[in-house]
């Protein structure tokens, strides 16, 4: 087992992770911000108190603050970093009113607000595009290549040679599918298909829980089929092809963010899996220990996530914003102020709720309330 890194490579490998792709997403909102005219008055990184910023000759402050945990890009005509109306700028002279991000049409202010999670959705894209680029594919097939003994595909009689085509009707192409499904399905019911020397079967097959240790020490259940890879080789990728597995990658971990958001809202999935910030810092300092390779992918992980929760229509978040610009396309009115602040006091009610719970559990996977229990004891 490898030693946990220490405090202070853990605290630089989260900002180093965080900044940049907070960085990343406001920047998306101020550039398309721009394209449409508005004046942004402040651009920051953090929240809080600010530690080090300087005026840009737009007039925009650009600056670094106390609480690292996000940023804004606080528009002409915004109250609030969240973005809240300010009723002042109907007063404000005709050229200065035309440069707030209230006067512009809702479909423009719809497109600066869903420029910030496009961006971290590119960011990843580049970075996928960028590693294919110089290491190439891993290419594999879905074809069995071992079967572990007492395992999930034990019990279900799968054997060495047997091509998997589907997962609950949904079809596989390569070996990596078929871990993006199986990991956050343990303990589920999962219908098989596959091929054996032509003749087409299926096999209900209840996935096991992988409880294994990672090199740190962290434990995390994952399912697990029990099967191994046939072959791996790596495949050199084109200037010309690699958009596309950049963009399935980018598919890809969506598609499973969305999956385990969705277990977690049926209850298929326990609140306690949620991690917050505790444990994302912790996270990468690990990433950042073995390599910059590992810390680069955990950052594309991080930054789809990012882009995704914000897309969520809660008030507060991005998806908050567009959901209001809906309403207000479908209704040819703005919602009313009173009616926007008491979501966005609901909202920060419920990201302040989201923040203790994941806390709670990142001190628990630390070991915080143990060590805790036993000085108490």
């Amino acid at each position: 087992m490898m030693q946990s890194p220490g405090l202070i490579l853990t605290i630089a490998a989260f900002m180093l992770m965080l900044g940049p792709l907070v960085f990343f997403h406001e920047l998306g909102h101020y550039f398309v911000g721009r394209w449409f005219g508005i004046k942004a008055d402040v651009f920051s990184i953090g929240f809080g108190r600010e530690v080090a910023g300087w005026t840009d000759k737009r007039g925009t402050r650009w600056k670094v603050s106390a609480l690292p945990l996000g940023g804004y890009v606080k528009f002409a005509g915004d109250m609030s970093p969240a973005g809240l109306s300010d009723p002042a700028w109907l007063a404000l002279p005709a050229a200065e009113r035309a440069k707030t991000f209230q006067s512009k049409a809702v479909w423009k202010r719809a497109l600066v607000v869903l420029a910030g999670p496009f961006a971290n959705f590119l960011l990843a894209f580049l970075i996928i595009f960028g590693f294919v680029l110089v290491y190439g594919q891993s290419t594999t097939t879905t074809q069995i290549g071992s079967v572990e003994p007492k395992s999930a595909a034990a019990a279900a009689g799968l054997q060495p040679g047997d091509r998997i085509t589907a997962l609950n009707g949904r079809e596989v192409g390569k070996f990596e599918d078929m871990v993006f499904f199986i990991a956050i399905r343990a303990g589920q019911n999962v219908r098989v298909d596959f091929d054996r020397r032509g003749q087409k079967m299926s096999r209900d097959v209840v996935i096991g829980t992988d409880r294994t240790p990672d090199k740190f020490g962290n434990v995390q259940e994952k399912g697990l089929l029990g099967v191994g890879p046939g072959a791996i080789t790596f495949a050199p990728v084109g200037v010309l092809e690699a958009p596309g597995v950049a963009l399935r990658g980018v598919g890809d971990i969506i598609g499973v963010t969305g999956t385990t958001l969705g277990q977690l809202l049926t209850g298929q999935r326990s609140v306690k899996d949620m991690s917050g910030v505790v444990r994302m810092a912790k996270i990468s300092g690990e990433q950042l220990s073995l390599g910059w390779i590992s810390f680069v992918s955990l950052a594309v992980f991080i930054s789809i996530n990012l882009g995704f929760i914000n897309l969520l229509p809660v008030p507060m978040l991005d998806g908050g914003h567009l959901l209001f610009y809906a309403i207000e396309a479908i209704r040819r009115r703005p919602v009313t102020p009173e009616i926007q602040e008491w979501a966005f006091r609901g909202g920060l009610a419920a990201i302040l709720l989201l923040f203790v719970v994941v806390t709670f559990n990142d001190l628990s996977a630390v070991g915080v309330w143990k060590h805790l229990a036993g000085l108490i004891g």
